[in-house]
């Protein structure tokens, strides 16, 4: 493709910008956001924890160039101190969902953007995973205009579940003991209001 053939949103069509709440600001990762990070995640596996945030940093960028989707993590930070206390996103998700009863109709294994979350332990319970899942969420309904949005968590994870019940999602259990990360799935057809 040459330059002249990009779209008139020529890049900025698949990056996301900067997405700003009450609370939180959502943006890219930056280098200087591989400790606050590691405090969210706390990896097991430093060596993975590295190769993912490499990952992490230079994924956006490079994929706004190539006109792909804006998978990656995003660093969710409260506005009034500039505190990473988060993570939000949009990945790939693969799976079975045609066995999950009420799913969308589907080949045995289909292809999914699915949402991600995961906060600082000292920030959970203050609204800020459906804040910024919701804020997201609107912003890729308008960017991308996904069919659907899904977000997928085991049975023990309440916590999870009950910000896709707040993002409006509709909420399906495998009916099945496998696969096992796929217990609850929550899919979103349309963007959410102010869920908090």
């Amino acid at each position: 493709m040459t330059d002249d053939a990009v779209p008139a949103a020529g890049l900025s069509g698949t990056a996301l910008p900067p997405i700003r709440t009450p609370r939180l600001v959502i943006r890219p990762l930056g280098d200087d956001d591989r400790d606050a990070s590691r405090a969210v995640l706390d990896p097991d596996d430093e060596a993975a924890f590295r190769r993912w945030f490499t990952w992490a940093v230079a994924a956006p960028p490079a994929l706004a160039e190539l006109l792909q989707p804006p998978f990656g993590e995003r660093a969710v930070i409260l506005a009034e101190s500039d505190e990473l206390i988060g993570l939000v996103g949009l990945v790939p998700s693969l799976g079975p969902f045609a066995q999950l009863e009420g799913a969308p109709a589907g080949g045995p294994w289909t292809l999914e953007p699915g949402l991600y979350w995961a906060l600082s332990r000292g920030h959970r319970g203050h609204g800020y995973a459906t804040e910024a899942a919701a804020a997201l969420c609107r912003e890729l309904f308008t960017v991308l205009n996904p069919v659907r949005l899904i977000a997928m968590t085991e049975h023990t994870n309440l916590a999870s579940q009950a910000v896709m019940r707040r993002l409006g999602m509709r909420m399906l259990e495998n009916p099945h003991p496998e696969p096992a990360w796929l217990q609850v799935v929550g899919i979103l057809d349309s963007a959410p209001g102010d869920a908090r």
